[in-house]
């Protein structure tokens, strides 16, 4: 049996090689943020002057500034009131609720628009209305939960993620609607099935792995939004990305292992999602590649 770079061809040399170096650019990261949480102080400041790409004496102080506010590896002066429990809990909620709320919405709107609209306007209209950039309707949406009284407060912020993940929700949904067949919705309405029990017992589970996508993807979009959240919270439901953002100090500057410390964090809800749904996720991620 001939070694395995021997079967590959020039060209299959090259795609696989081209992948490794693609697989290398997106975990970089990552694994540099994971050797920069573990790392003192001394280790990540300017004044240190080596680089080192792993820690040389690994702490846990930065995990623990985060938590409780100070440590050992910080000075006195960078002790902070405020730590990173209430922007944890304040992110899963109002990311949580805002993925449910567009998903649901999304869902029913998609089933409504796949079987009864002909004319396909509105889901088109509806889909570009995710190419605005938050910030080109900030303004005015301030205004209206300042109205509404729902600045800085959970449901204020979860509304607007499901608002503005709505769209995007819909137009997944929509795709993948689409691909049921009309005729199984058909046999179970000639059976004395009701509408809304087709929908539930017959049109649902045929899209499980739709709605993990969906679901998955929204959730990623609530859980790394910045704008809204700097826009639209004060103190109380300030999320993980504004609170990363405001890890300064006067004296040192960017608390760089703190906000690495946070950032390993910030990406295991994400994880913890995608594996619950793993069995359901290849299977969404292709289920309008082919017609069933």
């Amino acid at each position: 049996m001939k070694p395995f770079l021997q079967t590959l061809s020039p060209l299959r040399f090259l795609r696989h090689l081209l992948l490794l170096l693609a697989l290398f650019a997106a975990l970089f990261p990552i694994a540099w943020m994971a050797s920069m949480a573990f790392k003192p102080m001394a280790e990540w400041t300017a004044a240190s002057g080596d680089l080192t790409w792993l820690p040389k004496a690994p702490t846990l102080g930065n995990f623990q500034y985060i938590f409780t506010g100070n440590s050992d590896d910080y000075p006195s002066s960078t002790a902070m009131e405020k730590t990173a429990w209430r922007p944890i809990i304040a992110s899963l909620l109002v990311s949580g609720i805002g993925t449910l709320i567009a998903t649901i919405a999304g869902t029913l709107a998609a089933y409504g628009f796949s079987r009864f609209d002909r004319g396909r306007g509105l889901p088109l209209i509806l889909a570009q209305q995710r190419l605005f950039p938050p910030l080109a309707v900030i303004i005015p949406v301030m205004i209206m939960w300042a109205y509404l009284d729902l600045i800085d407060t959970w449901w204020g912020l979860a509304l607007i993620y499901g608002i503005v993940t709505l769209p995007f929700a819909f137009w997944l949904m929509l795709t993948f609607l689409d691909e049921v067949p009309v005729e199984l919705e058909e046999a179970a309405l000639i059976e004395g099935a009701r509408p809304y029990r087709v929908f539930l017992r017959v049109t649902l589970p045929l899209v499980k792995p739709a709605l993990a996508t969906t679901l998955l993807f929204v959730f990623i979009l609530n859980w790394s939004d910045y704008v809204l959240a700097l826009m639209l919270t004060r103190e109380q439901w300030v999320t993980i990305p504004v609170f990363m953002n405001d890890l300064n100090s006067a004296q040192t500057g960017q608390l760089y292992g703190a906000k690495a410390a946070l950032g390993l964090i910030a990406i295991v809800p994400p994880m913890i999602v995608g594996m619950l749904i793993q069995k359901h996720l290849v299977r969404g991620l292709t289920f309008g590649a082919l017609k069933q």
